[in-house]
């Protein structure tokens, strides 16, 4: 029998069917080895009986018999392999990619630590002096890392453990000596702790960044599905208006229907556009995020240090707090197209503003009265929504954002984006002025009301005649006396609507305004004219019927 000195490899052992060590072993005429359940099983499936390895057939199937010897020698090279099994989960075969011990000579076992004094890399069990023998306890052992040799000096031969700032690179002790001899220099470890904590800064920013993306995206797909909405009420309008006309008018309903998908669809491509970038800047984030926080956690000092100038950097970004998607289907979109249609349609178009008006309502904010900017004649309610002309003047404080002598009191909440709308109750007056006004405006001295002073109002004058306060005074003739304004602005669009809420009907539009500052609802109750006029301006609750 072979001694179990005997140098033998797996191999040897293997049957060529299961391809696993030998179980009952035979041998056949030809002298080939196989397990005695394989090779029955194997001649079992085939009409001719021969051997799998060679093709010699037999006339009839050969009677088997344990092999003996090759069973006793399967036997003890279990055993074998059994005795170089890993003893504990650290103990096991180093897979691709993983460090390997330098010392195994048979199987390349995963390696625990390595060693920066002896530049070898060790698994668990070939370690075990550098734990017992004291002075090996003194060397400096890290996790397992690949190539050594790059952390010796390539001029000294020494271990690199100082770190030269004015160079920027690691060194050895007797470096310090030659070319960096007045340079400033710190321990490896130093550095590393300096810019490990750099690193948690930059990967917090990173993360911050992370964040502000995923809320612009969220931003944006809600942006997109007020939009959808928007362009359903639209598509619902149009139907409700071109229903009731005759079949001429059928195909400009079809159009219109199109043109707001259209436009719809290119919000939705623009968002996502938009959505695109922002999630590869965000998976881009995200990979720069996972390399910090390797590196982070690393006790590589080497390695971290000389990361540090990649990882540190965030990777390119745009400034996405300006960017929105914005989609204005606004039924004066409608108004063009019905404009286009015969006579007949007349009816029709009168429609149109009640349907702008209710769109208008649901961006209702609440307005106050603020004391300190009202002229010291107007007289305020104690819960700042109403406002009236009262004849002499009150003994109040004045500051630069009183008006005077001019009869105006502001609102005191101002708009610097967005939509908003508010109703104001004009009911028993004869004479007022309502609008928005810059915060700039010129609160001292007689003021004209016009766009070029910072002021967009239309007026209801003593003498019972409505205008816009244009850079030309632009006379209203309204079929019906209001009771009650509504005043929208749309800070982006640039545009100032006001509306007769009880007829639902257009007063007047200022359009393509250029807004650059905050503005203000503007209240002018006008001059009592003898008891006529002494009724309040009163700052209504918005009612939003529904569309």
């Amino acid at each position: 029998m072979a001694s179990s000195n005997s140098v033998v490899s797996e191999e040897q052992f293997l049957c060529s069917i299961c391809m696993d060590v030998f179980t009952e072993p035979v041998s056949i005429q030809c002298g080939h080895n196989f397990c005695m359940a394989c090779i029955r099983k194997y001649w079992d499936s085939i009409e001719l009986c021969q051997c799998p390895m060679c093709k010699n057939t037999f006339d009839k199937r050969p009677d088997l018999f344990v092999n003996a010897f090759i069973s006793e020698m399967a036997a003890q090279f279990r055993k074998a392999v059994k005795r170089k099994a890993p003893s504990s989960p650290d103990q096991c075969p180093a897979k691709p990619g993983e460090v390997s011990c330098e010392i195994c000579t048979e199987m390349k076992l995963k390696a625990l630590k390595s060693c920066l004094v002896c530049l070898t890399s060790y698994c668990e069990t070939h370690l075990e002096p550098h734990q017992r023998v004291a002075a090996l306890r003194r060397h400096k052992l890290i996790d397992p890392v690949e190539n050594l040799e790059d952390r010796i000096c390539k001029t000294h031969e020494r271990l690199l453990e100082l770190f030269c700032r004015t160079d920027q690179m690691c060194v050895c002790v007797l470096c310090i000596k030659t070319d960096h001899k007045t340079h400033d220099m710190v321990p490896l470890e130093e550095e590393f702790g300096e810019r490990k904590g750099k690193l948690e800064k930059t990967e917090a920013k990173v993360q911050q960044k992370i964040q502000e993306r995923l809320e612009k995206v969220k931003e944006i797909k809600h942006s997109v599905e007020l939009s959808k909405r928007d362009a359903e009420r639209e598509i619902a309008d149009s139907s409700k208006v071109f229903t009731a006309l005759v079949r001429s008018i059928e195909k400009n309903q079809a159009d219109l229907i199109k043109l707001i998908e259209k436009k719809q669809k290119a919000a939705e491509m623009q968002a996502e556009g938009i959505i695109k970038e922002l999630e590869q800047e965000i998976t881009e984030l995200k990979r720069r995020s996972t390399e910090l926080v390797q590196i982070s956690h690393t006790e590589d000092h080497l390695h971290l240090v000389q990361s540090f100038p990649t990882l540190c950097t965030p990777p390119p970004t745009k400034d996405w707090s300006e960017i929105s998607v914005h989609s204005d289907l606004c039924v004066m979109t409608l108004r063009r197209v019905v404009c286009q249609l015969e006579e007949t349609l007349n009816k029709e178009i009168e429609k149109l503003p009640e349907i702008k008006l209710k769109r208008m309502q649901q961006y209702a904010v609440d307005v106050t009265l603020d004391p300190d900017t009202a002229q010291r004649e107007l007289i305020l309610s104690e819960d700042g929504k109403q406002v009236r002309y009262g004849d002499t003047q009150q003994n109040l404080p004045d500051n630069p954002k009183r008006f005077d002598p001019v009869l105006i009191v502001l609102g005191k909440e101002g708009f610097s984006s967005g939509r908003c709308y508010y109703e104001v109750t004009v009911t028993g007056k004869t004479g007022w002025s309502l609008g928005v006004a810059r915060e700039s405006i010129n609160r001292k001295g007689n003021i004209t009301l016009c766009p070029d002073s910072g002021c967009w109002a239309v007026v209801l004058t003593d003498r019972s005649k409505y205008a816009a306060c244009a850079p030309i005074w632009t006379p209203l003739y309204l079929r019906e006396k209001p009771q009650k304004v509504g005043v929208f602005v749309d800070y982006e669009d640039g545009q100032v609507s006001f509306y007769d809420v009880d007829a639902r009907s257009h007063i007047y539009s200022f359009t393509g305004c250029t807004f650059t500052e905050k503005i203000y609802p503007c209240f002018n109750p006008g001059v009592n004219h003898f008891g006529k006029n002494s009724a309040p301006l009163i700052i209504s609750s918005v009612n939003q019927t529904d569309l």
